[in-house]
């Protein structure tokens, strides 16, 4: 089974837990493939079993060039008979649009036809012991259901 990790990370957050992850499926069983959004195309989700996307949100819910480039691309897969999981990060003093990127991301992945294997997974700033913990618990729950 092959996983596609794409992050977006501003201030690193999202890449700790993109690395994080990328680190359990390894240990999984599972081929992954990590990279910055920046230097990926979203096709590249094509070659893979799972679709992973890691983003931040940025103050009100906006959508940096980076992030809004990517996601245009999305919107134009047929990602039918894929599975996918998003997470991320975000500050809670933006209230209502705290972690918004990473809902607008799982609405993109199930318009595109992709199965949704956990709900989105997201975290107050940079990732903590609890929130690493749920992240290895987000891993183990994504290997066990790829692999039967």
């Amino acid at each position: 089974m092959r996983a596609k990790i794409v992050f977006a990370s501003m201030t690193g957050n999202d890449e700790d837990m993109a690395e994080i992850l990328e680190e359990d499926l390894l240990d999984s069983g599972l081929e992954v493939d990590c990279s910055d959004v920046s230097f990926t195309d979203a096709s590249d989700y094509l070659d893979s079993d799972l679709c992973v996307f890691v983003t931040y949100t940025y103050g009100e819910g906006v959508m940096t060039d980076e992030i809004a480039d990517f996601y245009d691309q999305l919107k134009e897969l047929d990602l039918t008979g894929k599975s996918f999981a998003v997470m991320g990060s975000g500050d809670k003093t933006y209230k209502e649009h705290y972690c918004e990127n990473v809902f607008d991301f799982e609405k993109a992945f199930l318009a595109c036809g992709a199965k949704e294997l956990i709900p989105p997974l997201t975290v107050e700033n940079a990732p903590d012991d609890d929130d690493i913990a749920r992240i290895d618990q987000a891993a183990e729950e994504l290997a066990d259901k790829l692999n039967g």
